[in-house]
């Protein structure tokens, strides 16, 4: 929503949202460094850095898909991260995945179909703002299993900072590179900046490198499939825009995925060493 009403190119958005986010959280990351000696070493800063490019090619490749594709397409290709997630987790990572998590996984995907579907049914076509957004959600799938690994070395805060950090300098590269105005944008543009960076970066980001502390990557992901349900929900009152009897079906379908996706941690050695937490 906030990206709707920035109104400005992707990788610029990207770098208001995050650059902000980096300001705000400065002071606090700096106070928590001094108090309680924390220390960087660089084969741990490696995955920060990773991290950091993921996400931001992430957010430029899905804002800038906006402009070539519908915003349906865009946010449903974009959300197969968790696909990727998990076959990642399998073939390479060898992690143990229940048939009903694949059946959850496949709850939620189709659940996300049926509630952004019905444009990507009317104009089928994989053009260049598709390729955009699926290439977006194989880089937030990147974020997610490079997260779920630095997590285990950095605290939540420290390791969102260094994020956001390596991610705004190579958005601010990407806006800078492709010439694109970062300045001269009204109050209401400013405004949608401000808003990302508190609510989706600050707020969002935090929540997701906590989550990803205690638990796994191909857990997380698939929950975050609740996030077209939330946005379509959000757009009733926020953008006037009203939900189709359809939609309110692949909601329901979205959370009962989400739900079994969870179910089949449940006594697994994985379930067990995550909920300890760190």
């Amino acid at each position: 929503m906030f990206g709707k009403w920035a109104n400005a190119p992707g990788p610029v958005i990207g770098f208001y949202r995050i650059g902000l986010a980096t300001v705000i959280l400065l002071p606090v990351f700096l106070y928590r460094k001094r108090k309680y000696h924390i220390k960087f070493p660089k084969v741990i800063l490696l995955l920060p850095i990773l991290g950091g490019i993921f996400t931001a090619l992430d957010h430029g490749t899905w804002n800038s898909s906006l402009r070539y594709t519908s915003a349906a397409n865009a946010t449903l290709l974009g959300n197969t991260a968790p696909l990727w997630v998990a076959l990642f987790a399998w073939l390479v990572l060898r992690e143990k995945l229940r048939g009903l998590f694949w059946v959850g996984l496949a709850f939620a995907l189709t659940g996300a179909m049926i509630v952004l579907g019905s444009d990507f049914i009317r104009h089928p076509s994989i053009g260049l703002g598709d390729m955009l957004a699926l290439a977006a959600g194989v880089f937030y799938a990147g974020y997610f299993v490079v997260t779920e690994r630095g997590r285990q070395k950095l605290d939540t805060l420290s390791y969102v900072w260094l994020v956001d950090l390596i991610a705004a300098f190579t958005l601010l590269l990407i806006s800078l590179g492709m010439k694109m105005p970062l300045t001269g944008y009204p109050t209401q543009t400013y405004l949608a900046f401000l808003g990302a960076a508190l609510v989706s970066q600050v707020g969002g980001y935090l929540s997701i490198g906590y989550a990803l502390g205690h638990l796994s990557a191909s857990v997380v992901s698939p929950t975050l499939i609740g996030q077209p349900v939330v946005t379509a929900l959000l757009a009733i009152p926020l953008l006037g825009e009203a939900l189709r009897t359809e939609q309110w079906i692949g909601g329901l379908v979205v959370l009962v995925g989400i739900y079994l996706v969870h179910r089949s941690r449940e006594g697994s050695p994985v379930a067990e060493l995550t909920a300890s937490g760190n």
